[in-house]
């Protein structure tokens, strides 16, 4: 597990980047107040997110530490820089020297910062409502973020179905909150596998965003006005089978991975003409201006779990368990439930092409869509369920749901 520290640790190479009550994030101690968000010469983007502000961390002990994914990049940055999103995270900052007359995009040395903007986010969504719910984790210094480089923010050079395995965003914060480390963990959903590891329970979900993708191009208002042989990206072999099923013509990059931000530039510098992302995410970093439409569930059924955001603690930790109760949405969390269900009979994977989305009608009953489809394309079962919105029979239904197209599917669909 890497991590980064307030205060040095040689354990893990790095450490713990913790924030308070108040919201602010240290790292390593250095105050990085003047940090803004800047945008790129001639982009239309405006970001409020940009950069992590950053202050001296409180002494007192945390009574609450949340744990969250994310990759810590280890250089130096002058205090005068300004993070700009659509440069290159690891490598590019916008920046102004009050010394010179300048603001361009070169390589500089930084001080440490994340490149998970999104899954820092959530943490904060999760605390903010802690905050609001309980006056002891309102106190300044009561809440600590930390944040754990996992498995699949180490590896960006493959596709994620090339890596293989699960929990490759979940297996080292799943790590700390069995250590210790942490006292509960937040996650995207649709990262969690169909299983928990012993000793924890995820008994909370935060109220579900937008579940719909975004489509997001600089030529064309729609994935039907694409010429053919354009390029989409996407690191998802849900949204490549879906695409591919319905606009053969088309090509995915496969490989189009890392933060929002870096595939936003990426789509800036012409490496493909168009992405998909998570309509709930660029909300979450009030990053909608760069939507160019947004695709309807009978277009693109969405994943299992997207946009829904999963806290976890300690089984036999009462005290957490209470807090997150308070936190329940318990609409989302059926839903949730009714689609790792269908997941879980089909024993699905990055691997593995899947959508599911269970929702409430205007009768209150619940409304199940699953997906499977062959990694080309050339082939899309779907099936439907509809039953009433008690955990059970939700359920019950994601199970059958996902025994009907398993059995449809006979062996070998899902290598083509």
């Amino acid at each position: 597990m890497e991590t980064l520290v307030y205060s040095q640790c040689t354990t893990h190479g790095g450490g713990v980047l913790k924030s308070g009550g108040g919201g602010a994030v240290s790292v390593l101690g250095f105050p990085l107040q003047h940090l803004k968000p800047h945008t790129l010469p001639g982009s239309k983007k405006k970001q409020s997110f940009g950069a992590i502000k950053a202050s001296l961390a409180k002494t007192e002990v945390a009574l609450l530490r949340i744990g969250t994914r994310g990759s810590i990049i280890h250089n130096y940055l002058p205090l005068w820089v300004l993070i700009d999103p659509l440069c290159d995270p690891l490598m590019r900052y916008t920046y102004s020297n009050p010394r010179h007359n300048t603001n361009e995009c070169e390589q500089i040395p930084t001080y440490p910062v994340i490149d998970s903007p999104l899954a820092l986010a959530q943490a904060h969504e999760t605390r903010n409502k802690l905050m609001a719910s309980h006056p002891e984790l309102a106190e300044e210094g009561a809440i600590e973020i930390v944040v754990i480089k996992t498995t699949g923010d180490k590896i960006l050079s493959q596709p994620l179905a090339d890596i293989g395995g699960k929990g490759l965003f979940t297996k080292e914060i799943d790590e700390a909150l069995i250590n210790g480390d942490i006292d509960i963990a937040v996650h995207s959903m649709k990262d969690v596998p169909t299983y928990l590891p012993e000793k924890t329970i995820l008994p909370c979900n935060l109220k579900r965003e937008d579940v719909r993708d975004a489509f997001i191009s600089l030529s064309a208002s729609s994935l039907a006005e694409l010429p053919a042989g354009s390029v989409v990206g996407t690191a998802s072999l849900r949204r490549k089978s879906q695409i591919l099923h319905r606009y053969p013509s088309l090509k995915v990059e496969d490989n189009f991975r890392g933060n929002v931000q870096t595939r936003l530039r990426k789509l800036n510098e012409g490496v493909v003409q168009a992405t998909l992302l998570a309509l709930a995410g660029l909300r979450r970093l009030s990053m909608t201006e760069n939507v160019t439409s947004t695709l309807s569930i009978d277009e693109m059924l969405p994943a299992v779990a997207q946009g829904a955001i999963g806290i976890a603690c300690r089984s036999d930790d009462e005290k957490m368990a209470s807090y997150l109760a308070s936190l329940n949405h318990e609409e989302t969390r059926l839903a949730v439930s009714c689609e790792r269900a269908f997941l879980l009979t089909l024993d699905g994977s990055c691997r593995t092409p899947i959508a599911g989305y269970a929702s409430k009608d205007e009768d209150g009953n619940c409304i199940f869509k699953g997906l499977v489809a062959s990694p080309d394309g050339t082939r899309v079962l779907e099936t439907s369920r509809k039953g009433s919105y008690h955990f059970e029979d939700m359920v019950s239904m994601g199970k059958d749901a996902g025994k009907e197209l398993l059995s449809r599917a006979g062996p070998g669909f899902f290598d083509s």
